[in-house]
């Protein structure tokens, strides 16, 4: 009997867990690796997103290498490597816009210059923090990212009328998303209460500033999909689409949550 969505999708959930749950316990180059192996991917489908032909495959190449080396070289004590990898992809793309232009001028375009900038920043540039993060800070991120993720579906499934912003998610509703704004300060207060060492008033202005910042995410992602017409990122997670496609939340929780442990300790 073939699977329905639900059980695909509760399958690969599970699978998901046990191998973030594996790659934090081990630590070290485990989970540098395993994040930059995740990361590639979501490059890989976000490039593929504008990329969408075989001419574009030595751009896709230097792309995904450039963000496989930003993670391996993050855990690094300086950021010196990172910045270089960005700068060298960055001016190897800048060559190839030259030599383009004095060949034919009319037919030159800076964009993949911009497509290939832009999906370093997005993706692992972002996802590097979590190598500086302990394994309580993860988890909660995560947790933050999840939890609104998912009260929103089942909140948005059963009360959902009324949409938030159809032009960008035509499902998405007022009920998902006050859903998972809930959802999510429940959790994340428990969570801190129990493992961090601060007032829950700190717990709930961070996980409203994360529940925000994860539903902006998703919407930007949720536009950009539509700009290109494209329903998915990808395929490889059955009941889930692209790796994308469940990062798009976590890529600016994760940034709000390291400048917030700036201003304060929370673990």
């Amino acid at each position: 009997m073939p699977l329905s969505s639900l059980q695909k999708r509760i399958i690969t959930s599970l699978l998901l867990i046990a191998a973030l749950a594996t790659a934090l316990i081990m630590g070290g180059h485990v989970l540098t690796g395993g994040l930059a192996v995740f990361c590639t991917i979501a490059l890989y489908e976000f490039y593929a997103m504008f990329w969408q032909d075989s001419s574009h495959l030595a751009s896709r190449v230097v792309g995904l290498t450039a963000g496989a080396g930003i993670i391996l070289t993050s855990a690094a004590v300086s950021p010196v490597w990172m910045l270089l990898i960005m700068l060298g992809a960055f001016w190897l793309f800048n060559f190839r816009f030259l030599l383009s232009y004095s060949a034919k001028p009319d037919r030159a375009t800076y964009v993949d210059s911009l497509i290939l900038f832009a999906g370093l920043v997005y993706i692992p540039v972002t996802m590097q923090f979590m190598t500086s993060m302990n394994s309580w800070e993860i988890l909660f991120v995560l947790l933050a990212a999840s939890s609104s993720d998912t009260a929103a579906f089942y909140a948005g499934t059963f009360f959902g009328k009324r949409k938030i912003w159809p032009q960008i998610s035509p499902k998405k509703s007022w009920a998902g998303s006050i859903g998972g704004f809930s959802g999510c300060i429940i959790c994340c207060t428990v969570y801190g209460y129990f493992f961090g060492h601060a007032p829950v008033l700190y717990w709930i202005v961070l996980a409203a500033m994360l529940n925000i910042g994860s539903q902006m995410g998703d919407f930007f992602e949720s536009a950009l999909k539509r700009k290109l017409q494209i329903k998915d990122s990808g395929k490889i997670l059955p009941g889930h689409g692209g790796v994308l496609d469940r990062i798009d939340s976590l890529v600016l929780a994760l940034p709000i949550y390291v400048l917030a442990r700036q201003i304060h300790a929370f673990f």
